[in-house]
């Protein structure tokens, strides 16, 4: 099944899956997509035409053209412009419908959510001029391989470790981009459990006493095992130091190099000296986490750590077999339907794709 088919011999399995045509008629009149019949006679047609649109290569004459053709609607290419302005509430009721059906339960085995973003860069040469962009804000969870959380914003609103809600039990993964230790002490004290990538200077580092503390000087002294494993805390702005386990492995000397050559060229494109410090660090993977040393080797966290690649093929899937890519027109009330489009279609097919990629044949081709 394809993103193309959806729209076509696949239609019937995708309206059962998103409640059946009563429900549909119901979430679109509520969110005034759908208000009148008039060229569009009921609010299936309009999500199939307009799903159409959004996914497919047609502009908007030929995708009126083709609903026509079809018998799907009779329209211009101006009202079908219209009737996607209306159908941004709409799609995000869909989507969040989708993630909640899906919503996985932490139990004996715990949940872990990988959270990061992916941008879409903006349409126009005033949006390109500004680096105006959307970011998805995104949650994959694992074991079910499948995208637990979508939040749909422009530029302005960063990357935040509490934004996405918490599962009680979930241990929540990151990079260095969420070392926010309030945030983290907000996911803490919701009853997760957290692991996250650090650099030696975006947190301050303090002992139990709340002194100051070295963190490479910790590294040094632990050059020739290659391990920190310890207690340690980090200054926050508000409220008492947040008290986490500091794990930090020192990377094969290939890595090493290739992290050392990185770090130089970051601070040559941004011209500025780099550290000795800096280069000491980029030795070693550096992670702060709540889990408990008696129930989490320090095995177990670097394993858990690895897994966060897995929401970066979670994007690639919503980019190369969706397509997702700059919605056309500068336009807001268009961009935002013509995004959360895709990403009801992505929470569609996740299921397939795993089913796939389970598949025996699969495994045996491979």
């Amino acid at each position: 099944m394809s993103d193309e088919s959806l729209v076509n011999e696949d239609w019937t399995r995708v309206v059962s899956r998103l409640g059946g045509a009563a429900q549909l008629e119901v979430s679109a009149r509520k969110t005034k997509a759908f208000v009148r019949r008039r060229e569009i006679p009921d609010a299936v047609a309009l999500l199939r035409l307009m799903l159409a649109y959004c996914l497919g290569e047609r502009g908007l004459r030929s995708t009126a053209a083709w609903a026509a053709s079809v018998g799907l609607a009779d329209l211009s290419s101006v009202a079908l412009f219209y009737r996607l302005r209306q159908c941004g509430d709409w799609f995000a009721v869909l989507v969040e419908n989708l993630l909640a059906a899906a919503a996985p339960k932490a139990s004996r085995g715990r949940l872990i959510r990988i959270i990061d973003a992916t941008t879409v860069p903006k349409a126009g040469p005033a949006a390109r001029k500004k680096s105006e962009l959307w970011r998805i804000h995104s949650a994959f969870d694992l074991p079910y391989e499948r995208f637990g959380h979508f939040e749909l914003t422009d530029q302005k609103e960063g990357e935040t470790f509490d934004r996405i809600p918490v599962v009680k039990g979930e241990i929540r993964i990151a990079d260095r981009a969420y070392l926010q230790p309030d945030r983290i002490a907000t996911v803490i004290e919701a009853g997760a459990d957290v692991l996250i990538r650090a650099g030696w200077q975006n947190a301050r580092w303090l002992d139990a006493k709340g002194r100051p503390l070295d963190l490479i000087a910790q590294l040094r002294a632990a050059k020739a095992r290659g391990l920190v494993d310890r207690r340690i805390w980090i200054n926050r702005k508000n409220g008492a130091a947040l008290a986490v386990r500091l794990v930090a492995v020192r990377k094969p000397a290939d890595a090493a190099a290739a992290s050392r050559r990185k770090a130089r060229r970051d601070a040559q494109d941004e011209s500025r000296a780099i550290s000795k410090e800096t280069l000491e660090a980029a030795d070693w993977v550096i992670l702060v986490t709540s889990l408990a040393q008696d129930e989490f080797s320090t095995e177990d966290v670097l394993a858990l750590y690895r897994l966060r690649w897995r929401i970066e093929l979670g994007f690639k899937r919503l980019k190369s077999l969706i397509g997702l890519k700059t919605p056309p027109g500068t336009d807001q009330r268009s961009a935002k339907p013509y995004l959360l489009a895709h990403l009801l279609i992505i929470l569609l097919l996740e299921p397939l794709v795993r089913e796939f990629e389970d598949s025996p044949h699969w495994a045996e081709a491979a």
